[in-house]
């Protein structure tokens, strides 16, 4: 009889240890683990409804072993937000933008579009437009979300009011 070694797995910061784990990622998060966030939609790698990050790369949830993930570092839209369950810019932008219609494709969305943020300060609407060919939207709001991306990059690269010098306008 063979002894099973749990897997270990950090997702959004937190370990966990898994015996045998059977199947995809997917199943894990959404199974296992109770992280509900990212989506199955065609179980193929087609729409990218299950991207989440694995050791800070982009992956398809669907297309991933569990087994292989052993020792890796996850993070899916539960873990993009603050760990008081507040929503960080990128998923406020995407409100505020009304990028997220049916929301099935939204958690995929958001971690491509962190992703890229995190590679690309300020990405140009063509950079966007090809970081994110890879998640579908059936409800069509590709140009919502990429006004989404383009006023998140903004408002991180605008200087703070706070770190304005008093009674000096800003550019000047």
């Amino acid at each position: 009889m063979a002894i099973s070694l749990p897997m270990q797995l950090t997702v959004n910061g937190r370990l966990h240890r898994v015996a045998e784990p059977q199947g995809t990622l997917l199943d894990l998060l959404r199974d296992d683990l109770a992280l509900t966030g990212t989506k199955l939609v065609c179980d193929r790698g087609e729409c990218g409804a299950c991207t989440v990050l694995v050791d800070g790369r982009t992956a398809y949830a669907c297309l991933t072993l569990a087994a292989a993930c052993d020792g890796t570092t996850v993070t899916t839209v539960e873990g993009l937000g603050g760990v008081d369950g507040s929503m960080n810019d990128l998923q406020q932008a995407f409100i505020t933008h009304d990028a997220a219609q049916c929301g099935f494709c939204t958690p995929g969305q958001l971690i491509a579009a962190h992703d890229l943020l995190a590679r690309h300060a300020a990405p140009s609407e063509s950079e966007i437009v090809a970081a994110m060919s890879g998640n579908l939207c059936r409800c069509g709001t590709y140009p919502k979300i990429v006004r989404a991306i383009q006023a998140v990059a903004a408002a991180r690269h605008e200087p703070s009011a706070t770190s304005a010098t008093p009674g000096v306008p800003r550019g000047a």
